[in-house]
């Protein structure tokens, strides 16, 4: 053990037959707790690694891929006053961080019984010169709470290490709302003479969502083929190209975002292509359809092959197509990279699919179809306002601060991460 001390420079304990509690000197200490004694990580108050001058909190997997352990410490809290929880992070050699490495804030009442919804603040994942990661969420105490206990756990990974810097938890004004009027629009073109056609009832559509004040608007797949003459390969063309420049014009005069969905050529190669126009009229990004149908193989698409996120000036968004709805890959992807709302483009498919994609993500989703139902779907999966024939125009203000709290589960969209399988147990059941 001494030499163990005198080779990293600070106090390293293996948690191993030893006592599992042991707390710094000061007051408000933190406290090293783990489930059970034999899956205890090893914890040590790291004095090599330290974060802004100060020794951070260090919990190793000691070669154990079932250790789970926790540095907590509690602190006061007033009931119904709102806090905001911060803490910092450096990770090596852990292969899931937002699975093994999180915070939890669990609520106390005078007796020290849990009291409202156990938390989970959302991770913040930097860029890889950055080597401090953030966990942070703003909460409101419930209002029989007179303390919170604040955790910051390590677990199911056997050669990783984490240390935990720069802990706070104060009090913080009520966070203001993040309002975004979604909008989506239902129109399917018949006998359409071309594309330039298409187009142009699309984008009087559009106008009607732009004067109620929509800051994104999804438009269906294909909308420049559907109705006409075209196949997947003579409706295609390049990006940027006509259609981008176009509906370029449309979303700058109405100052929003439009999705849409379009034929890409790229040299010899056509995608399913679902492009982000954002609302100086610039092609912001673009998706390519992953999950191919028969009919789109056998009429010379081409898959694409990975699942870009953008940032717009009200969050984060994600694209999908079609029939990538019948699979969870590409939502889950999606929102594991921070998409708070998922923009569907979609010929037709099942309504009950595109409603377990909100679901099983948390994230508001956007469809805009001919065959099945063009609506914004909230968190719960509900169809919050659908576009008809009729209606074909619907906008829809949500707010991406809000908290969703589930009967029992509680905050979802940060516990998901955090407790959907292992990738190692995914990839044991491909071929």
């Amino acid at each position: 053990m001494n030499s163990i001390k005198n080779f990293y420079s600070f106090v390293f304990i293996i948690a191993c037959g030893l006592p599992l509690r042991a707390q710094q000197s000061g007051d408000r200490p933190w406290i090293f707790e783990s489930q059970r004694p034999g899956i205890a990580p090893a914890w040590a108050l790291d004095t090599r690694v330290t974060f802004e001058g100060n020794p951070t909190y260090s919990l190793q997997g000691a070669g154990k891929d079932y250790s789970a352990g926790y540095w907590y410490k509690i602190v006061s809290a007033s009931p119904g006053s709102y806090y905001h929880f911060r803490t910092h992070f450096k990770a090596s050699n852990v292969d899931e961080p937002a699975r093994s490495i999180l915070a939890r804030v669990v609520w106390q009442d005078e007796a020290g019984d849990v009291v409202g919804f156990r938390e989970y603040p959302a991770t913040v994942m930097r860029k890889a010169n950055d080597e401090w990661h953030i966990i942070e969420q703003s909460y409101r105490a419930p209002e029989n709470a007179r303390a919170a206990k604040l955790e910051l756990h390590y677990r199911w990974d056997g050669d990783g290490t984490v240390n935990f810097g720069g802990t706070t938890f104060e009090k913080t004004a009520e966070p203001q709302s993040r309002m975004v009027r979604l909008a989506t629009i239902h129109h399917r073109p018949r006998n359409s003479p071309s594309t330039e056609e298409n187009l142009k009832v699309f984008g009087a559509l559009v106008d009607k969502a732009g004067a109620q004040k929509a800051d994104i608007v999804c438009l269906p797949e294909g909308a420049t083929i559907v109705g006409t003459k075209h196949d997947y390969i003579s409706g295609s063309e390049p990006l940027p190209g006509p259609t981008t420049k176009y509906l370029g014009e449309v979303a700058r005069r109405n100052n929003l975002y439009i999705v849409a969905g379009l034929l890409e050529r790229e040299g010899e190669v056509v995608y399913n292509t679902a492009v982000l126009i954002d609302r100086k009229g610039n092609l912001a990004g673009k998706y390519r359809k992953t999950s191919l149908p028969r009919e789109e193989i056998d009429g010379g698409v081409t898959p694409g092959n990975s699942f870009p996120v953008f940032d717009t000036d009200f969050g984060r968004i994600g694209m999908m197509i079609c029939w990538d709805v019948t699979f969870p890959e590409a939502a889950r992807s999606l929102a594991q990279q921070g998409a708070e709302v998922l923009m569907l483009p979609i010929w037709g498919g099942d309504i009950t699919l595109a409603k377990a994609r909100a679901i099983e993500n948390q994230v508001y989703l956007v469809s805009s179809t001919y065959d099945m139902v063009s609506a914004v779907f909230d968190l719960e999966g509900n169809v919050v306002k659908e576009a008809t024939d009729e209606n074909p125009v619907v906008v829809v203000e949500v707010n991406l601060n809000e908290q969703k709290l589930w009967p029992w589960l509680g905050d979802l969209k940060n516990r998901i991460p955090r407790e959907m399988p292992s990738r190692k147990a995914i990839e044991s059941g491909k071929l």
